[in-house]
């Protein structure tokens, strides 16, 4: 009997490869980190080799060191790095240029010409995105008119476009399938949400070939079979999922108004919202939370772009400390209400402000600030962040949440769960499963392939392993606060 789950977790900066058994416990895990790329100002790539040989290499350690054979696994869910954009050869499958990354902003441009000519509202009905560099459509665009012969070859046919997840299974499948989810899709700003198909006034509007598309299926569903000589079986994709979907899957967010926030290279902040596709009145994004029998589930999301990212920046650039793992005793040193403001706006301001072309900065640097200082600083802007989203979510819901379930690597450090729940002024709930992001891509293999009945199943599995509760007197948390929004006025373009 085949005793495992596979989950394909491919991040921003690394990628993980898991085994789950069937109480969704973690039984082994390979990690890899890959090179980022960045050639010009704002421009951020990855080598798409590098991101298949990570994979690839991963889900062979894993195997190999486990003693778990192909035979034991029932099969595999993938879940990934969302908006991140691929064009690839459909004979050869080799990619045309690098993948551009999430986090680029070279479409900036592009994107204010667009809501200058006032296509914001049509955009937004249809996909509940905004025309941001954020998200898929922009970047396709820009590899089809800036790769020579690109959209030549695209309008014949040749080429295809995917999404991290597109082109892993692509890959996987030898080239047999061409597919993303519902969850995927949701971010490229070429799918509707409503309708759940790809909008023809979309892609004539960023000009996009509709050849170009995968096929859009559910998140639980048959995404083809791992070709045997890649993992020494011919094991079934059954669950796909963008990794903050897949996240919400994994903390067991089922019901409208239960939300998850993932601290990972960003920080992103998701709440259900049932059958119903809310829209916010503060720029907070509609998407897809899963999609299931064809029956889609939505989620209101704010999207922060720098949360760990803060922490290698710290840590590689200002080479504040060694290891992440020291922040929280640095942080520990510093006297309470201290008034140093790290803004990391390395790549813009993501929710609710969305202004490409701000930067980071720290402010409130008196002549006793120190190394303690600047790393909690860069630890509580996540915090403050998070408390700008929930701003904008009690403003936007008829139900938020009344406790916050929280993962990603950030959330093992006590000390900044601590002033999450502070600032937030809610409980936080820590899972004893910290890698819910592979572990929701598991739990929507496993539905598809049997293992769980329905949601219900799922949710019984989750285990809170700490509730930090708040601590904080409410004026403190006001004038901590204040001080924050003071500093994010500082940096902002618009």
């Amino acid at each position: 009997m085949a005793d495992y789950l596979l989950a394909i977790d491919q991040g921003t900066t690394s990628s993980r490869a898991i085994l789950f058994d069937r109480e969704g416990q973690a039984v082994a895990t390979a990690q890899r980190e890959f090179p980022q790329h960045f050639p010009h100002d704002g421009w951020i790539e990855h080598d798409p080799e590098d991101i298949w040989e990570s994979v690839l290499t991963t889900c062979r350690e894993v195997l190999a060191e486990s003693g778990v054979g192909p035979e034991a696994i029932a099969g595999v869910g993938i879940t990934n790095q969302r908006e991140t954009t691929l064009l690839w050869d459909r004979a050869t499958g080799e990619p045309l240029y690098n993948a551009i990354v999430w986090q680029d902003r070279r479409t900036d441009q592009a994107c204010r010409k667009l809501r200058d000519a006032g296509h914001l509202e049509r955009v937004q009905s249809r996909t509940g995105l905004l025309i941001d560099p954020y998200f898929s459509a922009t970047k396709l665009a820009w590899l089809l008119d800036n790769v020579e012969g690109a959209r030549e070859r695209a309008v014949r046919g040749e080429l295809a476009f995917g999404t991290v997840d597109s082109f892993l299974i692509w890959r996987l499948t030898g080239g047999r399938v061409h597919a993303t989810d519902a969850t995927n899709a949701s971010r490229t700003a070429l799918f509707n949400i409503h309708e759940q198909c790809w909008d023809e006034a979309l892609l004539a509007l960023f000009d996009i070939p509709a050849s170009l598309l995968p096929e859009v299926r559910d998140s639980s569903d048959d995404f083809g079979r791992v070709e045997a000589h890649w993992l020494g079986g011919a094991l079934p994709i059954a669950g796909v999922a963008g990794d903050q979907q897949a996240a919400l899957v994994g903390q067991a967010c089922f019901s409208p108004g239960m939300g998850k926030s993932t601290y990972g290279t960003g920080c992103f902040m998701i709440v259900n919202t049932g059958e119903g596709a809310e829209t916010s009145r503060n720029r907070l994004l509609t998407t897809v939370a899963y999609r299931l029998d064809g029956k889609p589930t939505y989620a209101m999301e704010g999207s922060i772009f720098v949360a760990g990212a803060t922490v290698q920046w710290l840590r590689d650039g200002l080479r504040l400390f060694a290891h992440a793992a020291e922040t929280e005793a640095l942080a520990r040193q510093t006297r309470g209400g201290h008034s140093v403001y790290l803004v990391p706006a390395f790549t813009g301001l993501g929710a609710p402000h969305w202004d490409p072309k701000a930067r980071g900065a720290i402010f409130g640097l008196t002549r006793d600030t120190g190394i303690a200082e600047i790393v909690a600083a860069g630890l509580q802007a996540v915090c403050y962040q998070t408390r700008d989203l929930q701003v904008c979510m009690d403003d936007d819901m008829s139900a938020t949440p009344g406790i916050l379930r929280v993962d990603g690597g950030m959330v093992a450090n006590n000390w900044v769960m601590q002033f999450l729940a502070d600032m937030l002024g809610v409980p936080v709930d820590r899972p004893t499963v910290l890698e819910t992001t592979a572990l929701g891509a598991a739990y929507l293999a496993g539905l598809r392939l049997g293992w769980y009945r329905d949601l219900d199943e799922i949710a019984a599995l989750w285990r809170c392993e700490r509730r930090f509760e708040p601590q904080m007197e409410e004026a403190e948390r006001e004038r901590l606060y204040s001080g924050w929004k003071e500093a994010v006025e500082r940096v902002r373009t618009e």
